[in-house]
């Protein structure tokens, strides 16, 4: 990708995603306003607490950019709150929570637990090839998955990571192990179009 790589920098842990991306040779910058998205050709969206990121989304003028940048496909990777954010349904979530629906699943909040029942747990990814390290730290549940969404790994029958054409989000931290495969993922397979 020769585009820079937008990471959401208002809350959460976007500091180790740029941390991943730049050590796998990808160009990234921190997006805090609509104008940091002009000149990236996708986005991370990180973990963090989705009423606050839905909060500062707002505040910051990024909510209306960002959905017109989905809106025209612009790829996204979402992970925990980012996952939350990009669910067409939050089944525990506010009543004036926004979300920008990109991927047709139905996510209820910290489903795995509080902080103190967070775990690490090895899935087998196949678009990856092999095993992944995934961190679960108050992890989002998804709970539907619409026909269009194509389920990548599960922990118990639950889908866990998810893809729809530009779209990936997944319940757990993959910026937290020492694996930068789903980044690379992101990358070369979903920013690219490649299936």
């Amino acid at each position: 990708m020769t585009t820079p790589v937008g990471v959401l920098a208002l809350q959460g842990a976007f500091a180790r995603h740029i941390a991943v991306l730049e050590e796998l040779g990808v160009e990234a910058v921190e997006v805090r306003r609509p104008e940091h998205l002009d000149d990236v050709g996708a986005l991370v969206m990180p973990g963090g607490e989705s009423t606050t990121m839905s909060m500062l989304l707002e505040s910051s003028g990024l909510f209306d950019a960002i959905e017109a940048r989905l809106d025209a496909a612009m790829p996204v990777f979402g992970t925990c709150a980012g996952l939350i954010l990009l669910a067409s349904d939050i089944a525990d979530g506010r009543p004036d929570q926004r979300s920008f629906a990109a991927l047709d699943i139905s996510v209820r909040r910290n489903a795995y637990g509080r902080q103190v029942d967070s775990f690490e747990t090895d899935l087998a990814v196949d678009v990856i090839g092999g095993m992944f390290p995934a961190v679960f730290i108050r992890a989002p549940g998804i709970e539907q998955v619409g026909a269009d969404v194509d389920v990548l790994a599960s922990v118990d029958g639950r889908p866990v990571l998810c893809r729809r054409d530009h779209v990936l989000a997944a319940s757990f931290h993959p910026e937290l192990s020492a694996d930068g495969r789903l980044h690379r993922y992101f990358i070369d397979q979903v920013a690219t179009g490649v299936s």
